[in-house]
């Protein structure tokens, strides 16, 4: 039996989801643009689905823009929002990171983090002259480690500036309507959260700058051009309602495998392997092996483990993880990183199973 530990990059979609998305794929298949009843019908369930994550998040419909998923969306944030000089952590996922060059400011300035995986909240003195956006995401995509984002935000309207935070990771078991009261923008991804690929949003607060993403169209407002994905998006609205109202049992669940999985290697390895961060999401363990790496992970594979050495998105890179390098490891220890990730559907006899070909692989 092959045991899936990898939830933080990609999650099995829902009975519920993909019922309610199976109609806009057949008989419902029209373009929400068209003025017939093709597409008033898929008009009003893009116009349903909007409402519904507004109302999940506490903002208006207006606020809600529909995008192609998560990485999008984080390049939009950093893009488009808001003039002047960038802040931003350098734990961030690689769709803010990547972004930020292409950023027109004169600087970008990235913040300190702790050896525990947590942003220093010592702002002062590191940027604040032209300040126009600064980015810290909620939960770090490849630790799990819970960020002060209050406090970054609290930063940035002290300086006239907008804050925005990637709560991809953080959909599942953080309170998006919490977060939204004290930032500018957050992030979205559906198929974290048993939802389906290639749909996520980017919220931006009434009054705050956007520049267009995509033109061409006059959809989401006019500043992203393109046909909507109307499955995807009341696939997206109805995974984020189950996520959001079931985040309580869902922490409990994967904050107890976890304690498993973790006390259960750590006890039998000792020194050798070291648990990555302190202030943690309970879905995601990040362990470092004194014999990691790519083989390391080769050999997890083939035993039927599936993980990840970080962010699926950086799979393929042979760079060490920039996660780690920020918390002060060295470029070797960087390498031998390894991210567990628990999902709803995970089971303690999984996990125990999981332990056991990990101890193989170590041995």
């Amino acid at each position: 039996m092959n045991v899936y530990l990898d939830h933080a990059a990609t999650t099995p979609m829902r009975e519920e989801v993909l019922s309610v998305m199976l109609p806009y794929f057949r008989e419902d298949f029209g373009n929400p643009d068209s003025l017939h009843g093709f597409g008033r019908r898929a008009a009003q369930a893009v116009t349903a689905a909007r409402d519904k994550i507004a109302e999940i998040l506490g903002v208006t419909p207006q606020e809600v823009y529909f995008t192609a998923g998560g990485t999008e969306a984080d390049n939009w944030a950093i893009r488009g929002i808001g003039e002047g000089n960038l802040l931003y952590s350098p734990i961030e996922h690689a769709g803010t990171m990547s972004a930020i060059p292409l950023r027109n400011c004169k600087k970008a300035i990235p913040c300190r983090v702790s050896a525990d995986g947590t942003l220093l909240t010592d702002f002062d003195g590191t940027m604040s002259e032209d300040l126009g956006l600064v980015a810290v995401m909620a939960v770090n995509n490849e630790t799990g480690c819970i960020q002060p984002i209050e406090e970054a935000a609290a930063f940035a309207h002290a300086h006239n500036a907008y804050f925005f935070s990637d709560c991809v990771q953080a959909a599942g078991t953080q309170v998006l309507k919490d977060i939204l009261r004290f930032s500018d923008a957050i992030s979205l991804s559906a198929h974290k959260l048993g939802g389906p690929k290639g749909v996520g949003a980017l919220i931006v607060k009434r009054g705050v700058p956007l520049r267009p993403l995509i033109v061409g169209g006059e959809q989401e407002r006019g500043l992203r051009g393109g046909t909507l994905n109307v499955a995807g998006i009341v696939g997206f609205a109805r995974a984020l309602e189950l996520a959001q109202s079931e985040r309580e049992q869902f922490c409990r669940h994967t904050g107890e495998l976890r304690s498993f999985f973790e006390e259960a290697l750590l006890s039998a390895l000792g020194p050798a392997v070291k648990v990555d961060g302190v202030l943690r999401a309970p879905n995601i363990s990040h362990l470092t092996f004194e014999r990691g790496g790519d083989a390391f992970l080769t050999l997890l594979d083939l035993l039927g483990v599936a993980c990840s050495g970080g962010a699926a998105c950086s799979a393929h890179a042979s760079a060490p993880s920039h996660v780690l390098l920020a918390m002060g490891r060295s470029e070797e220890e960087a390498k031998r990183g390894v991210r567990f990730s628990f999902g709803r559907e995970t089971t303690r006899e999984e996990v125990a199973l999981a332990v056991s070909r990990i101890l193989s692989a170590v041995r």
